[in-house]
């Protein structure tokens, strides 16, 4: 029993031995082992380094083990395996292939490539995705309506576009804008809602920004020959408007009811910001708004010229020795500036001096304390559909 119980063992380990010798298995693991390892060199070269590194290590360690005799299972295996990396490396690479050839290699293994090595992939997509820091005058502008008119108008230098990534980048007025960015050859970039987030400081972008050159306050020098209609002139002159949203909602008004000019004063006045733009619906980026540092004096050269300085008062203002009429009763008949003063201080006293009528926004009911006025985007609104109405009347 003993005797047989040894034989079926010995038996046993020789069946065992010989399915171990065949060529195939040994091939197929080295196979899979040479492709993982080729494919990571190929498609991520600087990580190759490191690859051969671990592999010089490997066979030092190798080389420093004592020899030990082989027996025939032993040659047989390293037999088979070198037959198996011979067979398999040239499936993947020509010793002969060009450097240009590598670069044909699918999506797929390129994305599980990075999914691998995902320190290089966040390294790639930092670069996509953010805007070029070397650029020394840009901003960022933000939402549909002013990236498209930014790219049609011309008066901005238009860097980098930042699509979101996704169905919504299908969108009809998505593909607008990159229509426009791509005529113009802007280059464009897809990218995270995340990364949008971050350009625009948090504001609602819809899913756009574009990296462009800043838009300034135009100069009477910077004055090109204007348009001449047969319309009584009408200019829009603020003081003091500190609030984006304000300014935006004035200029797309004052556009949208066909003021001639909008005047600002530089000082105490917010800059035109993509905050202004996308508050304007992007009419900041086709109507030009003239700074000036000195209101007073352009008022008092528009005076001489005939021009008539009309401002704004509330319904409860103090007694003045100025006039005070209701818009809808003021009549327009010769050219005209119209003066709006910042929100809460309204116009200063040297602006009041000159202004030769003033005009107030009648109340439909009794106000209580504190809400008597109006917000300055709405007052102005309203001021310039009154105005303008008259001018269209006495034509």
């Amino acid at each position: 029993m003993w005797i047989f119980s040894v034989l079926h063992q010995h038996k046993l380990l020789s069946v065992w031995t010989r399915g171990l010798q065949k060529p195939g298995l040994i091939s197929r693991v080295g196979s899979q082992f040479a492709s993982y390892h080729f494919t990571a060199t190929l498609l991520c070269p600087e990580d190759s380094t490191a690859l051969k590194r671990r592999r010089r290590v490997s066979i030092a360690s190798s080389v420093q083990r004592k020899p030990v005799a082989s027996d025939g299972w032993q040659d047989r295996e390293r037999s088979g395996q070198s037959k198996a990396w011979k067979n398999d490396i040239p499936a993947l690479q020509k010793p002969n292939q060009r450097r240009g050839e590598d670069n044909r290699v699918s999506s797929e293994l390129r994305k599980l490539c990075m999914e691998d090595f995902p320190a290089d992939r966040e390294r790639q997509l930092k670069q996509k995705s953010t805007p070029d820091s070397k650029a020394e005058n840009y901003e960022i502008v933000f939402g549909i309506a002013p990236c498209v008119l930014a790219l049609t108008q011309g008066r901005r230098k238009a860097h980098k576009l930042f699509v979101k990534d996704g169905e919504a980048s299908l969108r009809a007025s998505m593909l607008k804008v990159c229509e426009e960015a791509h005529r113009r050859g802007v280059k464009i970039h897809r990218v995270s809602k995340k990364d949008l987030d971050k350009m625009s400081s948090g504001r609602v972008h819809q899913g756009v920004c574009l990296q462009a050159s800043p838009l300034r306050y135009l100069t009477e020098n910077s004055d090109s020959a204007p348009k001449r209609n047969n319309n009584t002139p009408l200019w829009l002159v603020l003081e003091g408007i500190q609030d984006p949203m304000n300014l935006g909602a004035i200029l797309r008004s004052a556009y949208f009811l066909g003021v001639d000019r909008v005047a600002s004063s530089l000082r105490s006045s917010c800059p035109l910001s993509p905050v202004v733009s996308k508050a304007s619906s992007g009419v900041m980026e086709v109507i030009g708004v003239y700074g000036y540092k000195n209101l007073e004096d352009m008022l008092r050269s528009k005076v001489e010229q005939g021009w008539q300085v009309v401002g704004t008062v509330g319904a409860e203002a103090e007694q003045s020795n100025i006039p005070v009429t209701q818009c809808s009763d003021f009549q327009m008949t010769k050219p005209t500036l119209l003066l709006m003063g910042g929100e809460g201080e309204g116009l200063s006293k040297e602006l009041l001096s000159l202004c030769q009528t003033l005009l107030t926004i009648p109340a439909g009911r009794e106000l209580f304390p504190g809400i008597e006025s109006l917000n300055v985007s709405v007052a102005t609104g309203i001021l310039l559909h009154s105005l303008l109405s008259s001018r269209r009347s006495t034509r």
